[in-house]
């Protein structure tokens, strides 16, 4: 019934100082946070931020209300994006992540797994209702996300997409991509294929973890640029006809195949979506000594 006792038992165990507060954006309750705890970092506010989320099933209520929505799957698997995807499936997880300025974490010795290159936000507005994903609203905020990282859209080589599963939900989503990467002739190119940006989703993996599943997608995007790999997604046949993949930029990465560039820094989307049209964008880089730029 206290959901602040999560952070509050973190910050009393661990004898932390700085802010303790629990974020709830729905499904991109843990993107929420960690924009928090990014902001705290660059006002100085902090040194060292530990922000993500935990979702846990503990009740039979979840279940209850999620059977009266067409949105459960009636398979065995989720398969986003797939011809034959029905729906979500639910699942529960932890992830957190340690976020320092990338100063201090180069001075510190620090293991760096990636860097921050750029936040996006949106809100989806007046719709239909707040519960349809409005593919306009999530546009937006890949949009400002690649603006605030100073990064052509098409210089990614590997999109986490919020990817549930659902007819609606994919195709929303998959849209609001198609209306970023294809909007314009990019100024450079990073890749010499068109067809180059590995698309994919944890919840093939683990299904939909809610309030923890953005910060499982970005703990899998980061271990993909330290490692340089690009990792798959599974239970995928074939694309739904619906998204018309062949004709854009993406690929749905079926197997694990190492990450090759042609001298630029590796960079990867991560997206968060959330009931009531919260969206989340970030834009992640790979570490490397020499940097490309100014970083979050």
């Amino acid at each position: 019934l206290l959901g602040n006792v999560i952070a509050g038992r973190i910050a009393n165990r661990l004898n932390l100082g700085g802010t303790n507060c629990t974020v709830d954006a729905a499904c991109a309750s843990s993107l929420s946070a960690m924009k928090m705890a990014i902001s705290d970092l660059l006002e100085y506010r902090s040194d060292m931020m530990i922000a993500g989320g935990v979702d846990a099933d503990n009740s039979p209520m979840m279940y209850l209300c999620f059977s009266k929505t067409p949105a459960f799957t009636k398979g065995e698997n989720p398969r986003p994006f797939d011809e034959d995807s029905g729906g979500v499936m639910i699942g529960e997880g932890l992830g957190m992540v340690v976020l320092k300025r990338l100063e201090d974490a180069e001075r510190d010795g620090d293991r760096i797994y990636a860097v921050v290159k750029g936040i996006g936000t949106s809100s989806d507005g007046k719709f239909k209702s707040i519960y349809a994903p409005r593919s306009g609203g999530q546009a937006k905020a890949l949009r400002r996300a690649y603006e605030d990282a100073n990064v052509e859209p098409l210089c990614i080589g590997m999109l986490e997409a919020h990817g549930t599963g659902t007819a609606a939900g994919d195709v929303a989503e998959f849209e609001g991509l198609k209306e970023v990467f294809t909007e314009k002739k990019p100024e450079k190119s990073c890749y010499p294929d068109y067809q180059h940006i590995a698309l994919g989703s944890i919840k093939s993996q683990i299904g939909h973890t809610k309030a923890a599943a953005g910060i499982a997608g970005l703990i899998k995007t980061a271990l993909a640029l330290h490692h340089k790999i690009l990792p798959p997604s599974i239970n995928i046949d074939r694309p739904s006809k619906k998204l018309g993949i062949e004709n854009t930029p993406f690929y749905l990465n079926t197997e694990p195949r190492p990450w090759i560039t042609d001298g630029e820094p590796r960079r990867a989307g991560v997206s968060a979506f959330g009931f009531g049209g919260t969206n989340f964008h970030y834009v992640l880089e790979e570490f490397q000594d020499v940097h490309s730029g100014p970083f979050r």
